[in-house]
């Protein structure tokens, strides 16, 4: 493996984060117990604040849908930045929650999630940015994004 920290890894990929965004109900959207952090769900949420739209199977691609969970796992790190100060301070992915809005025939929700799972393997490594992992479908997700993700990390003590 390369002798790049993570912030350096995410440097070198030449993507932008979206800024964090800010709860539409009661809950926190990142929460430091002891050596974790939880991220609550996170949406598609872009560079210019707008979210991508659109239910996987009718609107979106399945090659759009792994774009789209790619967006929210750039808005999970945005959160962990935005709290944390750097993407270094995170020693492993813990466990990723993938939820897919998609039609009822839609079965390939992994390869969706992959988007996400993909990004935080280029940030933290095969071994610390792979987690445990669920992704499932749903018949609709808040304000009709493609995907949701929840995320649990473990912290450099």
């Amino acid at each position: 493996m390369d002798d790049l920290t993570p912030d350096q890894r995410f440097e070198k990929l030449g993507l932008k984060l979206p800024p964090p965004p800010t709860p539409l109900g009661v809950y926190k959207p990142f929460l430091q117990v002891g050596d974790f952090v939880y991220v609550s769900g996170h949406g598609t949420v872009k560079e210019d604040k707008s979210l991508i739209i659109g239910r996987i199977g009718k609107d979106l691609t399945m090659e759009e849908g792994k774009l789209a969970a790619r967006q929210v796992g750039l808005a999970i790190l945005a959160t962990l930045k935005a709290n944390l100060g750097s993407l270094n301070k995170i020693k492993r992915v813990i466990k990723v929650l993938g939820m897919v809005n998609c039609t009822h025939d839609f079965e390939r929700h992994p390869y969706v999630i992959n988007g996400c799972s993909e990004l935080f393997a280029q940030v933290w490594g095969d071994e610390n940015g792979v987690g445990v992992r669920s992704a499932v479908g749903f018949g609709s997700l808040p304000d009709n994004i493609p995907v949701e993700i929840e995320a649990m990390f473990e912290l450099i003590v």
